[in-house]
Protein backbone atom coordinates (compact mmCIF):
# COMPACT_ATOMS: atom_id res chain seq x y z
CA UNK A 1 0.00 0.00 0.00
CA UNK A 2 2.83 2.39 0.79
CA UNK A 3 4.61 4.02 3.67
CA UNK A 4 2.73 6.22 6.14
CA UNK A 5 4.63 9.26 4.82
CA UNK A 6 3.61 8.50 1.24
CA UNK A 7 -0.03 7.92 2.23
CA UNK A 8 0.00 11.12 4.29
CA UNK A 9 1.21 13.09 1.28
CA UNK A 10 -1.14 11.47 -1.24
CA UNK A 11 -4.20 11.80 0.99
CA UNK A 12 -3.43 15.44 1.73
CA UNK A 13 -2.96 16.25 -1.94
CA UNK A 14 -6.14 14.41 -2.92
CA UNK A 15 -8.10 16.20 -0.19
CA UNK A 16 -6.73 19.60 -1.24
CA UNK A 17 -7.78 19.06 -4.87
CA UNK A 18 -11.20 17.89 -3.69
CA UNK A 19 -11.64 21.05 -1.56
CA UNK A 20 -10.69 23.26 -4.51
CA UNK A 21 -13.19 21.42 -6.73
CA UNK A 22 -15.84 21.72 -4.03
CA UNK A 23 -15.30 25.47 -3.83
CA UNK A 24 -15.53 25.77 -7.62
CA UNK A 25 -18.83 23.87 -7.52
CA UNK A 26 -20.36 26.74 -5.58
CA UNK A 27 -19.85 29.03 -8.55
CA UNK A 28 -20.06 26.68 -11.55
CA UNK A 29 -23.34 24.81 -11.47
CA UNK A 30 -22.64 22.15 -14.15
CA UNK A 31 -19.67 20.82 -12.17
CA UNK A 32 -21.87 19.83 -9.23
CA UNK A 33 -23.05 16.68 -10.96
CA UNK A 34 -19.62 15.06 -10.74
CA UNK A 35 -17.89 17.08 -8.00
CA UNK A 36 -20.37 16.43 -5.20
CA UNK A 37 -20.33 12.62 -5.45
CA UNK A 38 -16.54 12.75 -5.69
CA UNK A 39 -16.10 14.98 -2.64
CA UNK A 40 -18.79 13.38 -0.52
CA UNK A 41 -18.29 9.69 -1.31
CA UNK A 42 -15.42 8.78 -3.63
CA UNK A 43 -12.52 10.74 -2.10
CA UNK A 44 -13.56 10.08 1.53
CA UNK A 45 -14.05 6.42 0.55
CA UNK A 46 -10.54 6.19 -0.91
CA UNK A 47 -9.13 7.85 2.19
CA UNK A 48 -11.11 5.38 4.33
CA UNK A 49 -9.50 2.48 2.49
CA UNK A 50 -6.06 3.94 3.19
CA UNK A 51 -7.16 4.43 6.81
CA UNK A 52 -8.00 0.73 7.10
CA UNK A 53 -4.59 -0.29 5.74
CA UNK A 54 -2.85 2.10 8.13
CA UNK A 55 -4.71 0.72 11.14
CA UNK A 56 -3.77 -2.77 10.01
CA UNK A 57 -0.13 -1.70 9.62
CA UNK A 58 -0.09 -0.20 13.12
CA UNK A 59 -1.61 -3.21 14.84
CA UNK A 60 1.60 -3.77 16.81
CA UNK A 61 0.90 -0.55 18.75
CA UNK A 62 -2.47 -1.81 19.98
CA UNK A 63 -1.03 -3.26 23.18
CA UNK A 64 0.03 0.11 24.60
CA UNK A 65 -2.68 2.33 23.18
CA UNK A 66 -6.35 2.97 23.55
CA UNK A 67 -8.99 5.65 23.84
CA UNK A 68 -9.32 5.65 27.64
CA UNK A 69 -6.75 8.34 28.43
CA UNK A 70 -4.41 10.86 26.85
CA UNK A 71 -1.36 8.63 27.48
CA UNK A 72 -3.12 5.73 25.72
CA UNK A 73 -3.97 7.88 22.68
CA UNK A 74 -0.42 9.27 22.68
CA UNK A 75 0.93 5.71 22.69
CA UNK A 76 -1.12 4.87 19.62
CA UNK A 77 -0.08 8.00 17.81
CA UNK A 78 3.59 7.29 18.50
CA UNK A 79 3.27 4.76 15.68
CA UNK A 80 3.49 6.43 12.24
CA UNK A 81 0.80 4.17 10.79
CA UNK A 82 -1.70 5.15 13.46
CA UNK A 83 -0.67 8.80 13.50
CA UNK A 84 -1.24 9.00 9.75
CA UNK A 85 -4.54 7.14 10.13
CA UNK A 86 -5.58 9.72 12.71
CA UNK A 87 -4.73 12.58 10.38
CA UNK A 88 -6.48 11.18 7.32
CA UNK A 89 -9.50 10.45 9.52
CA UNK A 90 -9.87 14.24 9.72
CA UNK A 91 -9.35 14.64 5.98
CA UNK A 92 -12.17 12.22 5.13
CA UNK A 93 -14.70 13.48 7.66
CA UNK A 94 -14.03 17.17 7.10
CA UNK A 95 -14.45 16.78 3.34
CA UNK A 96 -17.71 14.92 3.84
CA UNK A 97 -18.97 17.70 6.11
CA UNK A 98 -17.73 20.39 3.71
CA UNK A 99 -19.72 18.83 0.90
CA UNK A 100 -22.79 18.67 3.12
CA UNK A 101 -22.39 22.39 3.88
CA UNK A 102 -22.11 23.27 0.18
CA UNK A 103 -25.10 21.14 -0.77
CA UNK A 104 -27.11 22.65 2.08
CA UNK A 105 -26.18 26.18 1.02
CA UNK A 106 -27.10 25.55 -2.61
CA UNK A 107 -30.42 23.95 -1.65
CA UNK A 108 -31.23 27.08 0.40
CA UNK A 109 -30.09 29.48 -2.33
CA UNK A 110 -27.48 31.05 -0.10
CA UNK A 111 -24.79 33.21 -1.62
CA UNK A 112 -21.57 31.28 -2.25
CA UNK A 113 -19.78 34.15 -0.55
CA UNK A 114 -21.35 33.09 2.77
CA UNK A 115 -20.08 29.54 2.35
CA UNK A 116 -16.58 30.16 1.03
CA UNK A 117 -15.11 31.29 4.41
CA UNK A 118 -16.47 28.12 6.03
CA UNK A 119 -14.67 25.78 3.64
CA UNK A 120 -10.98 26.49 4.34
CA UNK A 121 -11.79 26.74 8.03
CA UNK A 122 -13.40 23.28 7.88
CA UNK A 123 -10.50 21.88 5.85
CA UNK A 124 -7.88 23.20 8.26
CA UNK A 125 -9.68 23.25 11.60
CA UNK A 126 -12.74 20.99 11.16
CA UNK A 127 -15.14 21.91 13.96
CA UNK A 128 -14.36 25.64 13.70
CA UNK A 129 -15.55 25.68 10.09
CA UNK A 130 -18.62 23.72 11.07
CA UNK A 131 -19.27 26.19 13.89
CA UNK A 132 -19.02 29.09 11.44
CA UNK A 133 -21.46 27.28 9.15
CA UNK A 134 -23.88 26.87 12.07
CA UNK A 135 -23.57 30.63 12.60
CA UNK A 136 -24.37 31.32 8.94
CA UNK A 137 -27.40 29.03 9.16
CA UNK A 138 -28.55 30.61 12.44
CA UNK A 139 -28.32 34.06 10.87
CA UNK A 140 -30.30 32.82 7.90
CA UNK A 141 -33.02 31.50 10.22
CA UNK A 142 -32.99 34.69 12.33
CA UNK A 143 -33.49 36.87 9.29
CA UNK A 144 -36.24 34.69 7.85
CA UNK A 145 -34.41 33.39 4.80
CA UNK A 146 -35.02 29.68 5.42
CA UNK A 147 -36.62 28.52 2.16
Amino acid sequence: MGTPAMIFSLAGTLALFAWVALTISLFVRPTRRWIWPATQYIVPGLIAIAYAFLWWGGRGAYDDGGFGSIPEVRAWFADDHLLTAGWIHYLAFDLFIGTWMVRDAVSRNLSPLLVVPCLPLTFLFGPLGLLLWFGVRAAQLAFGRDD
